[in-house]
C-alpha cells in the first residue's frame, strides 16, 4: 500500500478519535449540568453490574462486555431513578473467517415502584409484528383500535396488562413520545435503541411516571395486598 494512502487512513483514524473523544466529553458535561438541575448524583465511570441489579429487563442481558456509564441517581418526584448509557457487543464472522465486533449503545432510564410489578412489554408496532400476526404471534389487543395499531403489548397475565393499560394510560401513551417499556418486580424501565438527547431523558422518566401514577385505586389497593 502506498505511503500516502497509509498517511491519509492514520488521519483519517486519528481524527475519528479525537472527535469522538470530544464529543463524549462534551455529552458528560451536558449530562452533568442536567443531572445536577435535577438534584441527581452523576457519575462518568462504568458500571458494569447495571445488568444484574435489573436482571429482569432484557435489554440489558444483550451481548457481551456489558456496562454502563453517565449514571444519573437520586429521586425523581418521590420514586428513584437511575438514568444512564448503556453498552454491549456482539460478535460476527465474515466471509473471510475474520472476527468482527459491534459495539452497540443506547439510553435507558428505570423508576423504582413502591408497588410488586408483573411483567409487562410495551413498545411500538412495526412492520414485522404485524407479518407476524399471520402465524399466531399476535399481541394483546385493547379497546381502543388507534392504541393496538401503534403499539405492541405483551404479558403473561393478560388481566394484569389491561388493568394498568387502561382507558386513561392509552390515551397518555398515544400523546407521549415513544419508548420501549418494560415493567417487572419493582422497577419500570423506558430506552430506546440509540442514545439519549438530554431532554429525552425529561421525557422518558415522565412516561414511565405517567403510567405508574395512573395505575387505577383498585389496582393499587390489590398491589398493596400482594406486597
Amino acid at each position: 500500500m502506498p505511503g500516502p494512502v497509509i498517511a491519509l487512513i492514520v488521519v483519517v483514524v486519528v481524527g475519528f478519535i479525537v472527535l469522538s473523544a470530544y464529543l463524549a466529553a462534551k455529552r458528560r458535561k451536558a449530562l452533568t449540568a442536567w443531572a445536577k438541575s435535577k438534584g441527581l448524583r452523576f457519575s462518568a465511570d462504568k458500571d458494569r453490574g447495571m445488568d444484574e441489579r435489573f436482571s429482569g429487563f432484557k435489554c440489558l442481558r444483550q451481548g457481551s462486555n456489558r456496562y454502563a456509564c453517565n449514571v444519573m441517581q437520586g429521586d425523581w418526584s418521590g420514586r428513584e431513578i437511575t438514568a444512564f448509557d448503556f453498552h454491549y457487543e456482539t460478535h460476527s464472522t465474515d466471509s473471510k473467517g475474520r472476527r468482527q465486533t459491534r459495539h452497540h449503545r443506547f439510553s435507558a432510564v428505570i423508576l423504582e415502584s413502591e408497588l410488586p410489578l408483573k411483567p409487562l412489554f410495551i413498545r411500538a408496532e412495526s412492520i414485522f409484528d404485524k407479518l407476524t400476526e399471520f402465524f399466531g404471534f399476535d399481541d394483546i389487543d385493547f379497546e381502543s383500535a388507534e392504541f393496538s395499531r401503534k403499539f405492541y403489548v405483551k404479558a403473561e397475565d393478560r388481566r394484569w396488562a389491561y388493568d394498568v393499560i387502561h382507558a386513561r394510560t392509552m390515551q397518555f401513551l398515544l400523546d407521549s413520545p415513544a419508548f420501549t417499556i418494560q415493567l417487572d418486580g419493582r422497577h419500570a424501565i423506558a430506552h430506546r435503541s440509540s442514545t439519549f438527547g438530554v431532554d429525552e431523558f425529561q421525557g422518558a422518566a415522565d412516561v414511565v411516571r405517567g403510567i405508574l401514577d395512573r395505575f387505577p385505586d383498585y389496582l393499587v389497593e390489590q398491589l398493596k395486598g400482594e406486597g
